[in-house]
């Protein structure tokens, strides 16, 4: 049998043994993250959350924000020369040699699944210079919305000024699930790249160990420093909702993790507040019962309680809807509050 034969052999024997070991059941955490976040995807809700904006050293959940950054920027299929200096770096690393070519997807598989501080440097310093490239991070995490956070490195080792908050690094990670290259790295168990050094494949096999036994896991990264404890950032989607959880400082961040996503599918359902369908061909009279339909843009969806149905209330120019339909205008802004919160505005049109 040749070496790479062997190697990708005891590599999914090592997949199994940790499904199988690590323990299915679930069991309450008897300790509690010091921050974290659960949000759901596409609404950005947040469905619950502890010290949400407190700022916290997050480990190597920052290459979240490195593939992000990387994915949006740059050319994956770029062949990448690994310098001296990108090797023999401090922590987790796939254990990149000077002089070897790999991809840039190739990095990112390395960065995302073994959580490779030499990736990250290799990245961070052959795409871009590196300070331009941590600059370029900052931005990034901007565009996500990220307002309380700031970063200095592209891997997380400890650093001054190297931090985030669980809100900030959920509003990351959900910009991240929305691209499919991103979310096909961080959802792969197990994968070859090269190893120009060597006479077989380098196996890499993902860190999460949601990915193998939470029923719909698709992501994303561990992380760990003595500064910043375990942290994990995880996200899963059953039936049409995607959760997506941050632990920061978690003892027991895999107990935890799981808690938070458990509560979340449990206590919310996607909910369609506005379908576009009930009102395209609905024909409504006004009070001299002239007829005319109303134009919606768009549907709306959102994650709600079932004690919130109740709490839903809808609103055209600071109006009720009824009182909207008694006497129509030629356009209006249509708002959507629950529990007096607005939660969707658009602007709707009457077609006489």
């Amino acid at each position: 049998m040749k070496r790479n034969n062997i190697i990708k052999l005891i590599a999914i024997i090592s997949l199994i043994l940790t499904i199988f070991l690590f323990d299915l059941t679930p069991v309450k955490a008897s300790t509690v993250s010091q921050a974290e976040c659960s949000i759901e995807l596409d609404s950005l809700r947040v469905l619950s959350s502890k010290n949400k904006d407190l700022k916290l050293p997050m480990a190597s959940t920052t290459k979240i924000l490195t593939a992000l950054t990387v994915i949006e920027n740059f050319d994956l299929n770029k062949v990448i020369t690994v310098d001296k200096k990108h090797t023999n770096i401090e922590g987790s690393s796939v254990y990149l040699k000077e002089g070897e070519h790999l991809t840039v997807k190739e990095l990112l598989y390395g960065l995302m699944l073994r959580s490779g501080n030499d990736c990250a440097e290799c990245l961070a310093s052959s795409v871009i210079s590196r300070d331009k490239f941590i600059n370029l991070m900052n931005e990034t995490a901007l565009k996500c919305g990220a307002k309380n956070s700031n970063f200095v490195n592209p891997h997380g080792l400890h650093a001054e000024n190297h931090y985030t908050t669980a809100y900030d690094l959920a509003l990351i990670t959900a910009r991240a699930m929305k691209n499919p290259i991103f979310k096909e790295i961080v959802s792969t168990k197990m994968i070859n790249i090269s190893n120009e050094t060597q006479n077989y494949d380098r196996v890499l096999i993902n860190k999460n160990k949601l990915l193998s036994f939470y029923e719909g896991a698709n992501g994303v990264k561990t992380g760990y420093t003595k500064k910043a404890g375990r942290c994990l950032v995880s996200s899963a989607k059953r039936k049409d909702m995607t959760v997506i959880t941050v632990v920061l400082n978690s003892p027991q961040m895999w107990e935890r993790s799981i808690e938070l996503l458990d509560n979340s599918f449990q206590d919310y359902t996607l909910t369609k507040l506005i379908d576009v369908g009930e009102y395209k061909d609905k024909v409504f009279l006004d009070n001299n019962n002239k007829p005319f339909l109303i134009e919606m843009p768009k549907d709306f969806i959102y994650p709600i309680k079932e004690s919130e149905r109740n709490e839903i209330v809808y609103k055209v120019n600071g109006k009720s809807f009824e009182d909207f339909i008694k006497k129509p205008q030629k356009s209006g802004v249509f708002e959507i509050y629950l529990i007096n919160e607005l939660i969707f505005s658009q602007n709707i049109f009457i077609i006489k």
